[in-house]
């Protein structure tokens, strides 16, 4: 059975990743991009649905692990009685074809043992294993080839291959697995030390221009080094997370496949990754979404594979059981088909929130963006499935009115800056009427005086999350009385065991799945910047250091948290909640961070 979500670590090269448990096996692996089927599988099912193991023969061996300062570079000691030896796990940056582990001989002499267990088709394909020349050992299976180059003794056991070595101190062993169709030569050799000096001189080089002067910068730089691992390198796009199927509640059906690109996470990941000084990568992450968006306006989709896919079938795989007997497991989301208003408002402010920072479009993204606000004009008094992606039924969701507004104030913003490019004063005077519309009618259908606080749809008494962002997004002042009771309701009513639910799931709302789930987590950051903003800095701090304490021994946050059961739960890492924790430790630290930038002048709505 696979280990607690929270016990594994990510090793990364701009295209892929592998998880790492902390037991020394690679139980995650999908070649040769994050979506594609995995080879390794274990942790949906068990071990013979693919795994790599390297780790000590002495079942009572302690393992302790860290990345090397500033890189992603996984080094995980253990210890037995007999002695101690390091294994070093990296992938070689922006090279998407190899996975090393090297071990090392620290003290005494340690009897080792390694598993390895190919699976490609997450879990269903047997390879056929051979030899080439070189004695390299060979797993094909269709398309795919691994080559696994190591000097130890390699042996077949039933469909596997197995080594038993020993490491005296002083003394190494490297493994070397690569990747390659199975159409053409085998990938050639490398040096795995030499591959080890470059990436980690690599992950230093771009780690050492992170912007902090925050007291958490190590968590700050940790965060930014696992958003910087979820990029696909040769698109800018930005998984959500490198694994599917991990269930926001153990033994639950609530278990999505993440490794795709979502429009709701745009101007947050942006304002991270420009706050903290990588406008490079923000750049790439605004031309993909524009290039993700481009086409029929009312085709736009709420999530896109790495190179912009749109067609994302979700289908179940019966032959795996799922992590921890969690069912069903999915591949492709079928979310991707679902309508909401909300990533129009996430499109408009990411292209602003870039233009503002200096990052110039050109008219190609002008003219996409002309398109899709007219047909938001039509569209935005429909109901939608909401930023949850809800299955059972559309409603009218409050954020996503709110950010139908923000479509439309970020368009009057950038054009009442850069008239030249062409749009129409009448245009624009129609944007400020549809604009005070949306604002009006959110204030009076989607506020409830009893309550003092807004809900989570028209109608309805229920309280949501998503309801913290009205603020951040410029759509009321922090201050307003209606946003401060808002933020008091959510405070008391979507609290468990000091974490913000995104909703209730078991008393109040509906939304076409069982009850249950653990806390996600950005919402108890979102929770926080508006305790920052309202000057109750002390009770910020305190929310900080309760989420800070979630992150395990590397630094790494999954989705969602279940704090009954004190465990991390939901994909990991997620690249949404390590988006929130930089924010909110800028927001904490500097007197105008990303929710006040984003906010920007709130005197375009007019009164209400």
């Amino acid at each position: 059975m696979a280990l607690r979500i929270e016990d594994y670590a990510l090793v990364g090269d701009g295209r892929s990743a592998a998880l790492i448990g902390r037991d020394g096996s690679v139980d995650w692996l999908c070649w040769p991009r994050f979506d594609a089927p995995a080879c390794f599988a274990a942790l949906l099912g068990t071990s013979q649905h693919g795994h790599w193991r390297i780790a000590p023969g002495d079942p009572q061996s302690r393992a302790v692990r860290r990345y090397r300062p500033g890189t992603l570079v996984l080094e995980t000691t253990h210890e037995t009685a007999t002695g101690r030896v390091r294994v070093t796990d990296y992938m070689p940056v922006n090279d998407g074809l190899h996975l090393i582990r090297l071990v090392e001989g620290l003290s005494g002499s340690v009897a080792m043992r390694m598993d390895f267990v190919v699976r490609y088709d997450y879990g269903s394909a047997v390879p056929w294993v051979s030899r080439n020349e070189h004695d390299d050992l060979r797993a094909i299976v269709g398309p795919h080839k691994l080559v696994l180059r190591t000097r130890v003794p390699l042996r077949g056991v039933g469909r596997s291959t197995v080594s038993e070595f020993t490491v005296d101190e002083g003394r190494s062993h490297s493994f070397v697995l690569s990747y390659g169709p199975s159409h053409e030569d085998d990938p050639a050799p490398i040096e795995p030390r030499r591959e080890l000096r470059r990436t980690t001189e690599t992950w230093l080089a771009w780690s050492g221009r992170c912007q902090g002067g925050t007291p958490w910068d190590e968590i700050l730089g940790r965060s930014l080094l696992t958003l910087k691992a979820l990029i696909y390198t040769p698109t800018g796009g930005i998984v959500a997370a490198p694994t599917t199927s991990l269930p926001e509640q153990i033994g639950g059906v609530r278990n999505w496949d993440y490794r795709y690109c979502w429009l709701r996470d745009s101007t947050f990941t942006l304002l991270a990754l420009m706050d903290a000084g990588y406008l490079d990568e923000a750049r790439a992450w605004r031309d993909w979404l524009l290039r993700a968006v481009a086409g029929s306006p009312e085709q736009a989709h709420i999530l896109y594979g790495l190179g912009g896919e749109r067609l994302l079938p979700e289908i179940e795989l019966d032959w795996l059981p799922g992590y921890e007997n969690s069912r069903p497991v999915r591949i492709g989301n079928a979310a991707s088909q679902q309508f909401q208003l909300d990533v129009y408002g996430e499109i408009f402010d990411a292209l602003f929130q870039a233009q503002e920072r200096g990052l110039e479009g050109d008219e190609t993204g002008v003219r996409v963006g002309l398109a899709l606000l007219e047909h938001l004009e039509k569209v935005w008094h429909e109901p939608d499935e909401g930023i949850w992606e809800v299955r059972d039924g559309r409603r009218h969701f409050v954020h996503s009115k709110v950010m139908a507004w923000v479509a439309f104030d970020r368009a009057i913003r950038y054009y009442d800056k850069h008239s030249r490019n062409g749009a129409r004063d009448a245009t624009v005077s129609r944007w400020r009427a549809v604009r005070a519309e949306i604002h009006r009618e959110v204030c009076e259908k989607g506020f409830d005086p009893d309550l003092n606080s807004f809900v989570q749809a028209y109608g309805s008494r229920h309280l949501d999350a998503s309801l913290l962002l009205m603020a951040h997004v410029g759509f009321l002042p922090q201050d307003d009385p209606r946003v401060i009771g808002t933020v008091e309701a959510v405070g008391r009513h979507l609290m468990r065991d000091g974490f913000i639910l995104r909703y209730d799931t078991e008393h109040q709302t509906t939304d076409g799945l069982p009850a249950g789930e653990g806390a996600f987590l950005p919402c108890s950051f979102w929770y926080a910047d508006n305790l920052i903003r309202l000057g109750r800095c002390a009770e910020a701090r305190a929310m900080i250091e309760r989420l800070l304490a979630v992150c395990n021994d590397v630094g790494l946050l999954a989705e969602e948290y279940d704090p009954v059961a004190g465990r991390q739960v939901g994909n990991f890492p997620q690249a949404f909640s390590h988006v929130a924790l930089v924010n909110t430790l800028l927001n904490f630290s500097r007197a105008t961070g990303p929710a006040m930038e984003r906010a920007g002048s709130q005197d375009a709505a007019g009164p209400s």
